[in-house]
């Protein structure tokens, strides 16, 4: 455990912990006690490892690997891509950086559009990361990618409004669970706020569409904890508000 904690550069807890959940098994444990690993188990770490790098859950890593249909060769093919895609994130926030810093030396004025576009496409790949497969298979391909178009195209006043209405829903939300009926006047204002947010990359409002992610905040437990690690019971309330505020 000790040399292939060494040579993958995690520690020996984190290797008794993989051993606990399932996740990384050792090949054996010898006599003396050493958990002992082999060729097999080198690989899964590597594997392990990738998923991680890419922010996958260590339940889903588990699941992944140890499924019927799981080969090393498509996984690796997988990584590239997310890690090329991840580069290419990263090379935007530099240029950001970069282009920033040249203004600022007396270089030419970054536009608002140059500002932002670093920001931008990292919150797509991150939210394509967590729910793009949910919400694809919701709303369809042409819908999200005309979203994530809209996203990129606000100028830098509409990008801080948006983030700003994020905060506000947050912020409002913590203050009106179980003090407020989510059917109430509060609630709708809060349905109101949460549409304006929409409408800075929906192409077009929709009451359906509006309920229909709204019951995904409370069916799916990532929509849930994101609302809830604020206030409990505020993905519910806002769905509970949404709901009435479309019917």
């Amino acid at each position: 455990m000790k040399q292939l904690g060494d040579l993958a550069g995690v520690s020996g807890r984190t290797l008794r912990y993989y051993d606990q959940i399932d996740l990384l098994k050792p090949s054996w444990v010898n006599e003396s006690g050493y958990r002992m690993y082999g060729p097999k188990e080198v690989d899964r770490l590597q594997q392990i490892l990738f998923y991680r790098e890419l922010g996958v859950e260590l339940s889903t890593i588990r699941t992944l690997l140890d499924s019927p249909n799981f080969t090393e060769e498509n996984a690796l093919r997988e990584h590239h891509k997310q890690l090329l895609e991840k580069r290419r994130q990263l090379d935007l926030l530099l240029q950001n950086v970069e282009k920033t810093l040249a203004a600022l030396e007396g270089g030419r004025a970054m536009t608002d559009k140059e500002k932002f576009i670093g920001f931008k496409e990292t919150l797509i790949r991150e939210n394509e990361e967590k729910y793009g497969k949910e919400i694809r298979e919701k709303y369809g391909d042409e819908t999200v990618d005309a979203s994530n178009a809209k996203l990129m195209g606000l100028t830098e006043a509409e990008y801080a409004e948006m983030q700003q209405l994020a905060v506000e829903i947050i912020d409002s939300l913590a203050k009106a669970v179980g003090n407020t009926d989510p059917e109430g006047p509060e609630g709708r204002r809060i349905a109101e706020l949460h549409r304006k947010w929409l409408g800075f990359t929906w192409k077009e409002y929709s009451k359906a569409a509006h309920a229909g992610l709204a019951e995904m905040y409370v069916a799916d437990e990532r929509f849930t904890a994101y609302y809830d690690q604020h206030k409990e019971g505020a993905a519910q309330f806002l769905r509970d508000a949404i709901v009435a505020y479309a019917r």
